[in-house]
This record gives C-alpha cells, sequence and structure tokens, in this order.
C-alpha cells in the first residue's frame, strides 16, 4: 500500500467554498477523499532526495517564476513525553487520544535519553507505539527520542516508521548523547567544549549516512526550546545546520509549557514556556539577558524581528520554525505518576509507573498536545513520509488557540500565470520584477477549547535581505530585515485573501508573515522602525496564553537573477 496522492480539488483555488467551511488545515479535506485508510502506508511517499530529483530541482532553480504543488496541511506536535521520559506521567494511549481529541492528524514522542531508557526505553516504546497507532487509525503517530546535544540543548530526533526505527533510535542515544557520554559542558574555554561541538556535528552527519544507505526511510531533527538556558550559541546552530540540511531542518520558534505563567498557578516568577532562566557559565555569552524570555509565548530567536532566526534566513538557507506542547505535566490534570514498586525505579525500568487519578489538580505548565500550540505541515499526500517531506520542504506554518484554521500563502511574478510558490519555496526572478504575495486565511469557525472565539487582527509581511553565509558565524542579527507591510485585518471573517505589491530589488530577498490577536503587543526588540508592533514579554506570573495568540509562517525566498 503505498501513500496517497491528494484529490486536485485539495488546492484552494480550485474548491474554495470546501476549504472556506473546513479550513486547510483540517482532517475533513482528507476524510472526504476518503484517504485515513492509507494511514500506516509506507510505500512510495512524498519525492526522495534521489539524483534525479536533485537533477530535476536544478533545472528548475535556472528558470524563472516557481510553480508548487497543490497542498493540504496536517496539524500536529513533534515534541510529547510519556512515562518513558523520568518528568513525565502519561501513557502513550491517554496523550494519543489528547491529540485526536484536539485535532493532531501526527504526533511524534520523544522521550529523554537517560541511563534506563538507553537499556529499556526504545524497545518498550514501540510496544505501546504500535497499541497506541491501532487505537488511533486517523494519526500518524511517530517514535521519536528528545537528543541532549552534545555542549547544548535539547533536539527532537525522529524517524518514519520501519523495520530499524527502535534499532536507529537506540544506536544515535547511546552512541551520541551529550547527557550519557558526559559531553555537556558547551562553556567558552571550556577544556572539552570543542570536542563536545564536533560530537554534535558528527552525530547529525551519522544520521544523513542511515538515510543515504537506505537503513531508515527517513529521519529529522529540530532544535528544542533553543532560548531557555541560552547555551545554542549561533555558530553551533550554523555548524548542525549545514552538517546535514536534509535532516537538521530547524528549531521551536515558540516552547510548550505555554501554560507555566498562568496568573495564579505556578507563582509570581512564572514565564510562558518555563523560560525562567539566567545566563549560567554554560551559556554562550553574546546573548542579552532579555533574550532568556518568551515574547509572546514565541522564543526571542524568533521573535525578534531581525534577530537570530531572521539572521539564519539572511544566509540564503532554509532554517524552518515549529511550536508544539512540550507535554509532560498538564496545567490544572489531576493525574500524578504511581507509586514505585519495591526495588525499583527509573533506572532499573526505563519507565515510570502508569498515572492514577487524584481528583485533585497537580502541578503543570503544559497543555495537551494540539490544545495550545499547532504546527501545520503542507503535504501532496497522506503518510508518515509525506509529513516528513513536508517538513524539510518547510511548507510550515504554526499558530497558538487555534488562532486560524487556514492560511495559504503563494508568491509569484505578475506575469506568470501559476500557483507560483509557497512557504519554504523559492522564486526566481529578474532585478526589477513586478511579485504578488497572496495570503488566503481562513478564520475560525468554532470557540478554541478555552471557549474563545479567536479573531485575527493584523498580518504583517516580513522582508530580509539575502546576503550569502556571513563571515561571523555567532552573528545573530540581520540588520536588513523589517516589517514592510501591516494588514488591518479587524472583524473580517470567514476567508478572504489579502494581495501584497512587492518589487525584486538589486538582491536576492525573502518574506515570511506574521500576525496576532491583537491584544498585547509593542515596539519588537530592535526597535519600532524595524518592528512597529511585535510580540512582548508578559510580567512574571501574568501571562495568560489564551489573550496573546500568535501565528507566524516560514519563509518564501525569491532568488534575483544576477544577484
Amino acid at each position: 500500500m503505498t501513500e496517497q496522492q491528494l484529490p486536485t480539488w485539495a488546492d484552494p483555488s480550485v474548491a474554495p467554498a470546501f476549504l472556506d467551511a473546513q479550513g486547510v488545515s483540517r482532517r475533513g479535506l482528507l476524510r472526504r477523499a476518503g484517504l485515513f485508510g492509507a494511514a500506516f502506508a509506507l510505500g512510495s511517499a512524498a519525492v526522495p532526495a534521489t539524483a534525479s530529483a536533485a537533477s530535476a530541482a536544478t533545472t528548475a532553480d535556472r528558470r524563472l517564476g516557481g510553480d508548487d504543488p497543490r497542498l493540504a496541511y496536517l496539524v500536529g506536535d513533534h515534541h510529547i513525553h510519556t512515562v518513558y521520559s523520568h518528568d513525565a506521567k502519561y501513557t502513550f494511549s491517554q496523550l494519543a487520544a489528547a491529540g485526536a481529541k484536539y485535532g493532531l492528524d501526527w504526533m511524534v514522542f520523544t522521550e529523554h535519553s537517560n541511563f534506563g531508557h538507553a537499556k529499556y526505553g526504545a524497545p518498550l516504546e514501540h510496544q505501546e507505539i504500535v497499541k497506541a497507532r491501532a487505537e488511533n487509525p486517523r494519526q500518524l503517530i511517530f517514535q521519536g527520542l528528545e537528543w541532549y546535544i552534545p555542549a547544548a540543548e535539547h533536539c527532537t530526533v525522529f524517524t518514519a516508521p520501519g523495520a530499524h526505527e527502535v534499532d536507529l533510535l537506540t544506536q544515535f542515544e547511546s552512541a551520541y548523547d551529550g547527557k550519557l557520554l558526559g559531553y555537556t559542558d558547551g562553556s567558552a574555554g571550556g577544556t572539552d567544549t570543542a570536542r563536545n561541538e564536533v560530537h554534535a556535528v558528527k552525530a547529525i552527519k551519522w544520521l544523513a549516512e542511515q538515510r543515504r544507505t537506505g537503513y531508515i526511510d527517513d529521519v529529522l531533527v529540530l532544535a528544542n526550546h533553543p532560548m531557555r538556558l541560552g547555551i545554542d550559541s549561533p555558530h553551533e546552530m550554523r555548524a548542525w545546520r549545514d552538517a546535514a540540511p536534509e535532516i537538521m531542518i530547524g528549531m521551536e520558534g515558540a516552547p510548550g509549557a505555554q501554560g507555566a505563567a498562568i496568573p495564579g498557578w505556578r507563582g509570581t516568577t512564572s514565564i510562558r514556556g518555563e523560560y525562567e532562566n539566567k545566563p549560567s557559565a554554560q551559556s554562550w555569552t553574546g546573548y542579552p539577558a532579555d533574550g532568556y524570555l518568551t515574547y509572546g509565548g514565541f522564543d526571542w530567536a524568533t521573535a525578534t524581528v531581525g534577530g537570530l532566526w531572521d539572521s539564519m534566513l539572511a544566509e540564503g538557507s532554509l532554517f524552518s520554525i515549529t511550536t508544539n506542547s512540550d507535554a509532560h505535566r498538564i496545567v490544572f490534570d489531576t493525574w500524578k505518576n504511581g507509586d514505585w514498586p519495591a526495588g525499583q525505579n527509573f533506572d532499573s525500568t526505563g519507565k515510570l509507573p502508569d498515572p492514577v487519578n487524584t481528583d485533585t489538580p497537580q502541578p503543570g505548565s503544559d497543555f495537551w498536545p494540539g490544545q495550545f500550540s499547532r504546527t501545520h505541515v503542507g503535504v501532496t499526500r497522506y503518510g508518515y513520509r509525506a509529513v516528513m517531506a513536508g517538513l524539510r520542504a518547510g511548507r510550515v506554518w504554526l499558530d497558538h488557540g487555534h488562532l486560524l484554521d487556514g492560511l495559504d500563502v503563494r508568491l509569484k511574478r505578475d506575469c506568470d500565470l501559476g500557483r507560483g510558490v509557497t512557504m519554504g519555496g523559492r522564486l526566481r526572478v529578474r532585478k526589477g520584477e513586478k511579485l504578488t504575495l497572496t495570503i488566503t486565511v481562513t478564520t475560525p469557525s468554532r470557540p478554541n477549547p478555552q471557549g474563545i472565539l479567536p479573531e485575527l487582527a493584523h498580518v504583517d509581511v516580513i522582508r530580509g535581505a539575502v546576503r550569502g553565509p556571513v563571515s561571523d558565524r555567532d552573528t545573530w542579527k540581520a540588520p536588513d530585515t523589517k516589517v514592510v507591510h501591516t494588514k488591518d485585518v479587524t472583524g473580517r471573517k470567514g476567508t478572504y485573501t489579502l494581495r501584497v505589491p512587492l518589487t525584486a530589488g538589486d538582491e536576492s530577498f525573502y518574506v515570511r508573515l506574521r500576525g496576532s490577536d491583537g491584544n498585547r503587543h509593542g515596539a519588537g526588540y530592535l526597535g519600532a522602525s524595524v518592528d512597529p508592533h511585535g510580540p512582548i514579554p508578559h510580567e512574571p506570573g501574568n501571562g495568560d496564553p489564551w489573550t496573546d495568540t500568535w501565528f507566524y509562517s516560514n519563509p518564501v525566498f525569491v532568488d534575483v537573477a544576477g544577484a
């Protein structure tokens, strides 16, 4: 059985009435197409990275314009923990059921590495994942790992289902996990820092080799909560990306733990995302103290227009952003970990006891998968490898609080008749050509899980110059990136389209989108001339996430011929 091709009417331009009602990210689109029977099809899926595909891409790059395929969007979460993590408390079945309740099409379970997990975890997890897949046949459930990066933070690592998915994760954890190896030092001038950073690069290259040789069908890596501790330096992130761009594809633009600062819940010092840290000896010294906060719930590296994310995009290389729940302990939940049998612990079993219900709210910072944070991935087929191919291609947008039901982005030359290119894509143009950025928004048709019907207030178009690789690998600024258009969409309902005219100048560039409910914003971190109404930090202990919601999109690149 193979992964299924989406029908022609999956393109909003073909059947807008249907997509208006459902939203381009809803599973109703695929259900009506009769595609859910292929939920676990692992045959010929999205285009693999073959020599012929690379040759075709090279040929396409020489042509002007661009014409990306029709897409439907699947909603997912790539960072979820169960009782197989030492600090979480739910079963796979509980979390998969919650994901189904909140509309997720795909999920990745990512257990923390440690000695008990390395010895016992992955094979036991796999049995439970198989069970969760059987219980939720309309979901794509991946097995992954939260990798402790040598000298740095954490990463999601996950594979396509296949004969070697467990073996790959087990081998990788034992050979490359910084916590298990003791390769944690990343301090400036540390004796082992250089060795540890090199080992992280080797790890990503090793994963790429397993994919190249066909040992596994596919594998992807995403950096998690990059600014939480400030220990992911710009040069490390660039080194990971450059080691294998087809494997190390991006980072969390917004962390999980979005319920950490609900007023009156965890305390007066709480910050959304649990970004409550100060610089340490392990932190990269070039980050400002304000970089350790979240802005509208988003990581400073993403939320700062002209900041670290933009400085990487300005090199002309795609580096995607995502969001997720990082589910460990859900806010207001009444479950707690069960008691250990006599003589057992995590190191001897690789998992915690299953949870028990107390009927009393327990401590927690997280939302259920899909309840608040959602990553939307554009696909041309339905299946595991199709989701991974969509992530790799950068066809990604994300929202909090179910701010949007759908988002379609296309950029094309005014002289072209095709669909143009979408998020993650590249449009080739001549200097001086007129372009149109088309943004189709579908507003929510029903209240979100908090009972609020979100309302989008504005859409911002952010543009940055592409200057090629930087000489200083630790730079975190893109001085030529700024908000260039803002569309006030207050009060608009249903599906509507915004058209933004752009002109190709002397140099290549990219554009990306952002928007919010308009409840909380101010001058961006690098000033009002760069970002007049960006996300801002909340007061500690007073960060109700449901009243400060944003969406972000991945960039579209414009390559100017001769630039």
